[in-house]
Protein backbone atom coordinates (compact mmCIF):
# COMPACT_ATOMS: atom_id res chain seq x y z
CA UNK A 1 0.00 0.00 0.00
CA UNK A 2 1.53 3.70 -0.72
CA UNK A 3 2.34 5.51 2.24
CA UNK A 4 -0.28 8.57 0.94
CA UNK A 5 -2.82 6.45 0.40
CA UNK A 6 -1.90 4.44 3.65
CA UNK A 7 -2.07 7.80 5.30
CA UNK A 8 -5.53 9.17 3.37
CA UNK A 9 -7.06 5.65 5.17
CA UNK A 10 -5.75 6.38 8.50
CA UNK A 11 -7.41 9.81 8.41
CA UNK A 12 -10.72 8.16 7.09
CA UNK A 13 -10.31 6.19 10.33
CA UNK A 14 -10.82 2.66 8.27
CA UNK A 15 -10.78 -0.19 10.46
CA UNK A 16 -8.51 -2.11 7.45
CA UNK A 17 -6.15 0.88 8.02
CA UNK A 18 -5.88 0.51 11.42
CA UNK A 19 -5.33 -2.60 11.68
CA UNK A 20 -2.77 -2.29 9.05
CA UNK A 21 -0.86 0.30 10.87
CA UNK A 22 -0.45 -1.96 13.95
CA UNK A 23 0.69 -4.74 12.42
CA UNK A 24 3.46 -2.74 10.41
CA UNK A 25 4.63 -0.93 13.53
CA UNK A 26 3.64 -2.89 16.96
CA UNK A 27 6.93 -4.72 17.41
CA UNK A 28 9.29 -1.16 16.45
CA UNK A 29 6.81 0.94 18.90
CA UNK A 30 6.86 -1.68 21.51
CA UNK A 31 10.96 -2.03 20.97
CA UNK A 32 11.23 1.81 21.11
CA UNK A 33 9.21 1.64 24.48
CA UNK A 34 11.45 -1.15 25.97
CA UNK A 35 14.40 0.66 25.20
CA UNK A 36 13.33 3.97 27.12
CA UNK A 37 11.18 1.93 29.62
CA UNK A 38 12.68 -1.66 30.64
CA UNK A 39 9.13 -2.58 32.33
CA UNK A 40 7.06 -4.50 30.09
CA UNK A 41 3.58 -3.50 31.45
CA UNK A 42 4.55 0.23 31.24
CA UNK A 43 6.14 -0.13 27.83
CA UNK A 44 2.93 -2.65 26.46
CA UNK A 45 0.79 0.85 27.90
CA UNK A 46 2.70 3.71 26.13
CA UNK A 47 3.03 1.58 23.00
CA UNK A 48 -1.36 1.15 23.00
CA UNK A 49 -1.32 5.32 23.71
CA UNK A 50 1.41 5.89 21.12
CA UNK A 51 -0.89 4.08 19.04
CA UNK A 52 -4.50 6.10 20.23
CA UNK A 53 -2.03 9.60 19.47
CA UNK A 54 -1.29 8.31 16.08
CA UNK A 55 -5.34 7.84 15.18
CA UNK A 56 -6.17 10.87 16.96
CA UNK A 57 -3.22 13.15 15.23
CA UNK A 58 -3.09 11.74 12.04
CA UNK A 59 -4.54 14.37 10.24
CA UNK A 60 -2.31 16.98 11.54
CA UNK A 61 0.74 14.93 9.99
CA UNK A 62 1.75 17.31 7.15
CA UNK A 63 3.98 14.05 5.32
CA UNK A 64 7.24 16.51 5.87
CA UNK A 65 9.41 13.14 6.87
CA UNK A 66 8.09 9.58 6.60
CA UNK A 67 5.31 7.83 8.58
CA UNK A 68 7.68 5.97 10.25
CA UNK A 69 9.40 8.88 11.89
CA UNK A 70 6.50 10.60 13.00
CA UNK A 71 5.21 7.40 14.43
CA UNK A 72 9.02 6.94 16.62
CA UNK A 73 8.89 10.81 17.14
CA UNK A 74 5.44 10.23 18.74
CA UNK A 75 7.19 7.24 20.84
CA UNK A 76 10.20 8.70 21.92
CA UNK A 77 8.07 11.90 23.37
CA UNK A 78 5.65 9.60 25.02
CA UNK A 79 8.41 7.40 26.89
CA UNK A 80 10.06 10.45 27.83
CA UNK A 81 6.90 12.15 29.15
CA UNK A 82 6.07 8.85 30.87
CA UNK A 83 10.00 9.41 32.76
CA UNK A 84 9.06 12.98 33.43
CA UNK A 85 5.63 11.85 35.46
CA UNK A 86 7.23 9.14 36.89
CA UNK A 87 10.21 11.08 38.18
CA UNK A 88 7.59 14.44 39.19
CA UNK A 89 5.59 12.18 41.21
CA UNK A 90 8.33 10.14 43.51
CA UNK A 91 10.35 13.45 43.22
CA UNK A 92 8.95 14.91 47.05
CA UNK A 93 7.09 11.47 47.92
CA UNK A 94 8.01 10.19 51.40
CA UNK A 95 7.68 6.74 52.03
CA UNK A 96 6.36 5.90 55.72
CA UNK A 97 8.50 2.58 57.16
CA UNK A 98 6.80 0.14 59.22
CA UNK A 99 8.30 2.16 61.97
CA UNK A 100 7.01 5.02 61.16
CA UNK A 101 10.33 7.12 60.42
CA UNK A 102 10.05 8.98 57.26
CA UNK A 103 12.43 7.66 54.23
CA UNK A 104 12.88 9.69 51.07
CA UNK A 105 12.08 7.95 48.03
CA UNK A 106 14.91 7.50 45.18
CA UNK A 107 13.56 8.73 41.62
CA UNK A 108 15.55 6.35 40.02
CA UNK A 109 14.42 3.26 42.10
CA UNK A 110 12.19 2.49 39.06
CA UNK A 111 14.91 1.88 37.02
CA UNK A 112 16.11 -1.17 38.91
CA UNK A 113 12.95 -2.76 38.70
CA UNK A 114 14.32 -4.26 35.67
CA UNK A 115 12.22 -6.30 33.96
CA UNK A 116 13.38 -6.55 30.15
CA UNK A 117 11.94 -9.35 28.47
CA UNK A 118 14.52 -9.34 25.83
CA UNK A 119 17.71 -9.60 28.57
CA UNK A 120 18.88 -13.26 29.88
CA UNK A 121 18.68 -13.78 33.93
CA UNK A 122 22.37 -14.02 34.35
CA UNK A 123 22.67 -10.38 32.50
CA UNK A 124 19.70 -9.11 34.36
CA UNK A 125 22.31 -7.63 37.24
CA UNK A 126 24.19 -5.37 34.26
CA UNK A 127 21.65 -4.74 32.09
CA UNK A 128 19.79 -3.30 35.18
CA UNK A 129 23.21 -1.35 35.88
CA UNK A 130 23.09 -0.30 32.87
CA UNK A 131 19.57 1.02 31.77
CA UNK A 132 19.86 2.60 35.20
CA UNK A 133 22.84 4.96 34.47
CA UNK A 134 21.31 5.77 31.30
CA UNK A 135 18.09 7.38 32.98
CA UNK A 136 20.56 9.03 34.59
CA UNK A 137 21.84 11.21 32.10
CA UNK A 138 20.31 14.20 30.51
CA UNK A 139 16.82 14.21 29.02
CA UNK A 140 18.93 14.96 25.08
CA UNK A 141 22.00 12.56 26.03
CA UNK A 142 19.80 9.67 27.14
CA UNK A 143 17.41 10.04 23.57
CA UNK A 144 20.52 10.06 21.41
CA UNK A 145 21.79 7.19 23.20
CA UNK A 146 18.85 5.23 23.44
CA UNK A 147 17.84 5.12 19.93
CA UNK A 148 21.24 4.77 18.39
CA UNK A 149 22.93 2.11 20.68
CA UNK A 150 19.88 0.05 22.05
CA UNK A 151 17.21 0.48 19.16
CA UNK A 152 19.80 0.59 16.54
CA UNK A 153 19.15 3.60 14.68
CA UNK A 154 21.13 6.17 12.55
CA UNK A 155 22.16 9.08 13.28
CA UNK A 156 19.90 10.06 10.36
CA UNK A 157 16.89 8.64 11.76
CA UNK A 158 16.77 9.80 14.67
CA UNK A 159 18.25 13.53 13.02
CA UNK A 160 14.73 12.95 11.84
CA UNK A 161 13.05 11.63 15.03
CA UNK A 162 14.31 14.57 17.17
CA UNK A 163 14.84 16.80 14.81
CA UNK A 164 18.61 18.31 15.59
CA UNK A 165 21.34 18.46 13.15
CA UNK A 166 24.05 15.09 13.08
CA UNK A 167 26.65 17.21 14.39
CA UNK A 168 24.46 18.29 17.07
CA UNK A 169 23.72 14.09 17.58
CA UNK A 170 27.39 13.60 17.73
CA UNK A 171 28.10 16.15 20.41
CA UNK A 172 25.31 14.75 22.54
CA UNK A 173 26.58 11.24 22.07
CA UNK A 174 30.02 11.46 22.59
CA UNK A 175 28.98 13.34 26.10
CA UNK A 176 26.74 10.29 26.96
CA UNK A 177 29.65 8.09 26.63
CA UNK A 178 31.35 10.24 28.58
CA UNK A 179 28.82 10.80 31.40
CA UNK A 180 27.92 7.27 31.25
CA UNK A 181 31.63 6.07 31.51
CA UNK A 182 32.27 7.89 34.48
CA UNK A 183 28.96 6.66 36.02
CA UNK A 184 29.46 3.30 35.22
CA UNK A 185 33.76 3.65 36.67
CA UNK A 186 32.27 4.70 39.23
CA UNK A 187 29.55 2.15 40.25
CA UNK A 188 32.16 -0.60 39.47
CA UNK A 189 34.73 0.94 41.36
CA UNK A 190 32.60 0.96 44.38
CA UNK A 191 31.51 -2.61 44.05
CA UNK A 192 34.75 -4.26 44.30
Amino acid sequence: MLEEKFINELGQGTRQAYSQLIDDYEQKVFATCISFVPNKEDAEDIAQEVFVEVFKSIKKFKAKSKLSTWIYRIATNKCLEFIRKKNTKKRFAYMQSIFGNEIPFDKTKYFTEFNHPGVLLENKEKSATIFKAIHQLPEAQKTVFTLHKVDGKSYKEISEIMEKSLSSLESLMFRAKKNLQQQLEYYYKNEN
